[in-house]
């Protein structure tokens, strides 16, 4: 074992002195999966959400709903991050596969709880909190409201909004892993000449005097950082832990060498870098692409351009003592809109919250985006001789988005073309990707298109191949254990230049060079549809492209291991007597349960196209 961290090498010889084992991942142990950015416990605390809601909610006036800044963040995935069920279910794998790893996943999910010393550090030096990194130790609760003590508030207000964009000595800001920098000082001097106590909220807006735009009654400081795609990229490029003790997983390449890399789990940030709407100087091919606007397609498009978008609202304002439409044109809605409709309505439905309509509003924005802004599609019909004949059909998908297309959390997410083709008594004659909504069962048929990123362990069953599931066949999803990647076919972004980056190329698949080193951004698949003699005409081809957040094959993998690792129950886990979420069941059997209740994760239909044989030219 190799410590590069003194702390941790002082940690590991007063382990060994009180006799506690010290072996790798031992939540006793001396591995510090988290050593990097701002580290527990702050002299600052994070203040709660609630304290921000009366001047930046809508409770004066509901109208400021679709814009106002808590209003619009308390139903996103950000606001409800720590109250995620899927995520709890597979935290208690994280935590078996490598005991103690749970550390690394509260960082982000539940940051006050990690800031505030409740999931696996006491102070600095970092000591144990035992049980910790299995969320014992949050305060709160799934159904308590975003006010004070309650760590399951997720992705506060505070917390992005006090990221600095270098550490107090000056370190730099880091890509990846949530390596934050918190700004801790007691005391804020504004521009203006006002001292405030506690730490200055960044902010993008300068408060000059005669701007016309008050400035905030509270500490602030102007920050380029925080409208940068490098500030959303500190926590939306994910690798393996960089523990204390190095990469706990590097990644093994296709011939089973070890590239030293620690494993690129996610890289939607990454993803953006390659592309054209990363760097300008690529904007090449940009045209017709949703998020961008007509005649600038030479401007970078930031994370926040998408996922944060400006409001055009007549009434537009940030604060309720700014008069309305004052930030018309000039407001980014903190709706952090992504691909999630399905887990958004399981929060809105148990938990009691009282944002009903916030979480109504995340989902329709999931679901206008996956319709409107995420890809187009194209079905053509290549050729047809009459019944008896094959039909030969070319669907193109052309990926609109800034990333890859899914991107994100790899685990049961997926996307895939449905192929039907009806004869002209619209009868199916010929279907490939049928889904069967009664049991979550999707048919992989042998012309199936799904695209997902498949991440697996070299050589598990001895192989010498990138293993994704059991000799048996029951697929696997172990997050903190892969360390190889056996598929990516995931659609690349216009201009996307990482063909040839071991942690961004596909894998298993190839798409063309459109100009020197750069790739396309869209997918043809071809079908062969047999037939028969006899079949009315004319035949009508319709494509649709289907998202899924949690596949069967994922859920039923986090039930299984609960069942065979006999995970407890969270009240018996955290000697709790809850009567709310997992309670008396593991957090596998509740997800199950609730995966069962809320339609299976039903696929959302992105785009559709359609084609006729009867506009085929004779």
């Amino acid at each position: 074992m190799t410590l590069r961290d003194p702390l941790a090498a002082l940690g590991l010889i007063l382990l060994i002195w009180a006799g506690a084992p010290a072996a790798i991942g031992n939540p006793l142990g001396p591995i510090d999966f988290t050593p990097n950015g701002t580290q527990p416990a702050l002299q600052a605390a994070l203040e709660e959400p609630d304290s921000c809601s009366g001047c930046h909610g809508a409770a004066f006036d509901p109208g400021d709903a679709a814009f106002i800044p808590h209003a619009t963040w308390s139903g996103s995935m950000m606001a409800n991050s720590a109250r995620d069920p899927l995520f709890w279910a597979a935290l208690d794998v994280a935590n078996h596969d490598v005991p103690g790893s749970g550390d690394f996943c509260l960082r982000c999910h539940s940051p006050t709880g990690w800031l505030g010393g409740r999931v696996r550090k006491t102070g600095i030096p970092a000591t144990p909190t035992i049980n910790g990194e299995n969320g014992c130790k949050l305060t709160g609760s799934l159904t308590d409201a975003d006010g004070e003590g309650n760590d399951y508030a997720g992705l506060t207000c505070h917390v992005c909004h006090r990221i600095d964009d270098s550490g107090p000595q000056g370190q730099p800001s880091t890509i990846g892993n949530g390596n934050v920098w918190i700004d801790d000082a007691l005391q804020c001097n504004t521009p203006d000449g006002n001292t405030f106590f506690g730490p200055c909220r960044k902010g993008p807006y300068d408060y000059q005097p005669g701007g016309g735009i008050f400035a905030p009654p509270h500490g602030w400081e102007h920050s380029n950082h925080i409208g940068t795609s490098e500030f959303c990229g500190a926590c939306h490029d994910v690798s393996t832990p960089d523990s204390s003790a190095g990469p706990l997983k590097t990644l093994i390449l296709p011939n089973g060498s070890d590239s030293g890399i620690p494993f690129p789990i996610e890289r939607t940030y990454s993803e953006w870098q390659a592309s054209s709407f990363g760097d300008p100087l690529f904007a090449d091919g940009l045209e017709g692409h949703a998020p961008v606007l007509p005649n600038v397609v030479s401007q970078l498009r930031s994370c926040q351009d998408c996922h944060m978008r400006n409001s055009m609202s007549p009434s537009a304002r940030a604060c309720v003592f700014e008069l309305a439409g004052s930030r018309t044109g000039d407001l980014s809605v903190h709706e952090f809109v992504g691909a999630n409709n399905w887990v958004p309505r399981i929060l809105r439905d148990e938990y009691g919250l009282e944002r009903v309509d916030a979480f109504n509003r995340t989902i329709g924005w999931a679901e206008e985006m996956l319709a409107n802004r995420s890809a187009s599609i194209d079905t053509v019909i290549q050729s047809f001789a009459g019944p008896g004949n094959p039909l030969v059909a070319r669907v193109r998908v052309t990926n609109l988005a800034g990333h890859k297309l899914p991107t994100g959390y790899s685990e049961g997410r997926r996307m895939w073309l449905n192929l039907k083709v009806s004869d002209g008594n619209g009868a199916t004659v010929f279907e490939s990707g049928a889904y069967n909504a009664a049991t979550g069962v999707l048919t992989e048929d042998a012309q199936i298109k799904i695209y997902e990123v498949l991440q697996g362990q070299w050589n598990l069953n001895g192989n010498n191949s990138c293993d994704v599931a059991e000799p048996g066949g029951r697929k696997l999803f172990h997050f903190v254990l892969n360390n190889c990647v056996a598929k990516d076919n995931r659609i690349p972004p216009a201009g996307f230049r990482g063909g040839n980056s071991l942690e961004l190329r596909p894998v298993g698949y190839s798409y063309p060079e459109v100009s020197p080193g750069v790739l396309a951004h869209w997918d043809d698949t071809t079908y062969s549809v047999p037939v028969p003699p006899g079949t009315a005409l004319p035949l009508t081809v319709t494509a649709t492209l289907r998202f899924q957040i949690a596949s069967k094959e994922y859920i039923e993998f986090l039930r299984t291991e609960a069942v065979d690792h006999n995970f407890q129950t969270e009240n018996q886990m955290c000697n709790r007597s809850s009567t709310v979420g997992p309670a008396n069941q593991t957090r596998a059997h509740y997800m199950f349960d609730l995966w069962q209740q809320y339609d299976r994760s039903p696929p959302f239909n992105m785009v559709s196209d359609s084609a006729s044989t009867q506009a085929m030219t004779p």
